[in-house]
């Protein structure tokens, strides 16, 4: 499955390359409207993109009112991701999404580097959030976060039914002539190429540490980019940075990953699920775990 990342597409004023994806993601919605960051929001560095865009959204209202129906008529699977500042706001925008039979599955945010977290940690946010709604939950954690695999076990056992492996790591960049910073927060979320090997590393601990299915992102680029991911095991890969520059990368990369996966003798891209792994043989009929796993234990 190939879906975008969080708040990197607009499926309204690009809705033929939403039709490019199996499922499309929108932007983090927050109880009620943001305004977002004060500009400078979006700088680019020599190897990453950085931006601090503050999670700009309508609110839930508005989002339901106007936004959704029009998802609706995509035909594309709709993912809404969800972002708060406490876990009683988790809970209430899945009590309202819960009553929306266009959402397939929320995303709970609760990694974005560019507003106040919740005080809550992960697996009290997806606990309030599961208590709320019967639909599938994905948890998108942090790559700085101390032991992301720890984060990962506590996410399953508060109920969460899959990962969304990375979010932005806060980075910085300074303005050429003045020195000073270029984004008006100072630092922002850093995406792009600069993160895939943070990215690869979090998909591969936590595939080690849970069964739970993981949409992996982080500067994929290429079918060679997502197979890497997939090999770590992603059972999903969301394309972020790339598609501001490439608006037909969806179908690009599909096709990439197909002849990528083939040249290893796989006759499907996600039927090399976990093969970087010691003691896993990644089987086309997607038995691929062939070794005791670790019981969600880190």
């Amino acid at each position: 499955m190939i879906v975008n990342a969080s708040g990197c597409l607009d499926a309204l004023t690009a809705p033929e390359v939403a039709r490019q994806l199996d499922a499309f993601v929108t932007k983090t919605v927050t109880p009620l409207p943001r305004e977002g960051n004060a500009p400078v929001r979006i700088a680019e560095t020599e190897t990453a993109m950085l931006n601090s865009i503050g999670l700009a959204n309508p609110g839930i209202s508005e989002f339901r009112a106007d936004a959704l129906p029009r998802l609706a008529e995509l035909g594309t699977p709709i993912w809404v991701s969800v972002g708060g500042f406490c876990a009683d706001d988790y809970a209430d925008l899945c009590t309202q999404l819960d009553a929306e039979a266009v959402v397939d599955t929320i995303e709970l945010n609760v990694s974005c580097p560019n507003v106040a977290a919740a005080d809550e940690s992960a697996h009290e946010i997806v606990s309030a959030a599961r208590a709320a709604t019967g639909k599938p939950l994905y948890a998108k954690l942090s790559p700085s976060l101390p032991n992301v695999a720890a984060a990962a076990v506590a996410a399953a056992e508060a109920g969460a039914d899959g990962l969304s492996l990375v979010n932005t790591l806060r980075g910085l960049a300074l303005d050429g002539h003045t020195l000073r910073p270029t984004l008006g927060t100072g630092t922002g979320g850093l995406s792009g190429p600069a993160l895939r090997p943070v990215a690869l590393a979090a998909v591969y601990g936590c595939y080690e540490a849970t069964e739970l299915p993981i949409v992996g992102m982080g500067g994929v680029e290429s079918g060679r980019h997502a197979l890497e991911l997939v090999a770590a095991g992603a059972s999903a890969v969301a394309l972020g940075t790339v598609l501001f520059a490439d608006p037909g990368a969806p179908k690009r990369i599909r096709a990439e990953l197909a002849a990528e996966a083939a040249e290893h003798g796989f006759s499907r891209g996600f039927a090399a699920r976990g093969c970087a792994h010691d003691g896993v043989v990644a089987l086309d009929n997607d038995a691929q775990r062939t070794r005791p796993r670790s019981n969600l234990k880190v």
